[in-house]
């Protein structure tokens, strides 16, 4: 126990030295913008008294250290600053877009985590057969598919030729669960079938591994059935990689559903953070990058513990 709360010290440690050299880039690449801040809101139009009044109400005529220094303490206090769009909160913003965001990637994952288990376990147990080339064929071609190719071709055979479900995914913030979900059936899709296939793929590899294994060929002289050997031996035994890829993936479901959500306008974090970009909203742009950034990085924390939980031989050094 006590070595498993310093390996989950030194990863928490990590992850904030990560989250605070990704607040120094994000304010670099702000600083390193072409023209001021204040010029780009008010215009070619501005007199240089204007945009002087502009800098000093926006902070912009103090030192960049001093500015970077007052945003990362804004941060560590829930304070994101005021939108230069609307002049609202951007914790206002966010909070909402945040839990769409979230809503998808569990949906997503909630599509995607079984039917990647079924399919992982059936590959591995019909190894080399006819199945497992379909299979893998099938799920290589759709992660080797740009998202919005998917995305499109999803809209126009399930919502133009065959009117099943939305094209847009407008939700609003007192839908109820199953209009919310058939809502964002088709951008839930989208995302499953672009992560199914890592994750199918490391099941299958990871039993596929395990079935080398001693007590594997003990269960087998025992004369045992393949499918007892898969399910009651190999997989209890692989859940350290298969949780692990599971968790990255619902990571990037997370931080990688942009595109998704341009696509069909679903009013999440990734589609504000495109608005933001288009409006030259840079606190926002801000604020949404740490926003990924930090999940990011506690679900890459989450995926290292759960790996070390279900395998705690990782805690011992070979």
């Amino acid at each position: 126990m006590h070595k498993l709360l310093v390996v989950i010290a030194q990863r928490l440690g990590l992850g904030l030295i990560t989250l605070f050299v990704v607040s120094v880039i994000i304010a670099l690449g702000v600083e390193l913008l072409p023209g001021s801040l204040a010029d780009r809101i008010l215009g070619q139009a501005a007199t240089p008294e204007t945009v002087a009044a502009m800098e000093r109400q926006l902070g912009l005529d103090q030192p960049a250290y001093i500015r970077y220094f007052s945003w990362l303490g804004g941060i560590l206090q829930g304070d994101f600053g005021t939108s230069l769009a609307n002049q609202r909160e951007i914790s206002e913003l966010i909070g909402e877009r945040f839990l769409n965001t979230l809503f998808l990637a569990l949906f997503a994952a909630f599509l995607a985590v079984p039917i990647a288990l079924v399919l992982g376990v059936l590959a591995a147990l019909y190894r080399n057969s006819f199945y497992d080339r379909a299979v893998n064929v099938v799920t290589l071609t759709s992660i080797s598919t740009p998202e919005f190719f998917v995305a499109y071709i999803l809209i126009l055979f399930f919502a133009v030729k065959i009117p099943l479900f939305p094209s847009l995914a407008n939700v609003e913030f007192d839908m109820s669960l199953w209009d919310r979900v058939y809502t964002v059936f088709l951008p839930a899709l989208t995302l499953t079938l672009v992560v199914i296939a890592h994750m199918m793929r490391m099941t299958r590899a990871s039993i596929i591994n395990l079935l080398a294994s001693p007590y594997i060929e003990m269960a087998n002289l025992k004369g045992l059935s393949r499918s007892r050997i898969i399910l009651k031996h190999a997989l209890p035994n692989a859940w350290a990689p298969i949780i692990n890829v599971i968790v990255l993936n619902l990571a990037y479901l997370i931080v990688g559903v942009v595109i998704v959500e341009v696509v069909f306008v679903y009013p999440g974090l990734g589609r504000l953070i495109v608005d933001a970009v288009r409006t030259e909203d840079v606190p926002v742009v801000q604020a949404c990058s740490m926003i990924f950034a930090a999940t990011y990085v506690m679900l890459n924390l989450t995926a290292d513990i759960l790996a070390i939980v279900t395998n705690p031989r990782l805690l011992h050094p070979r």
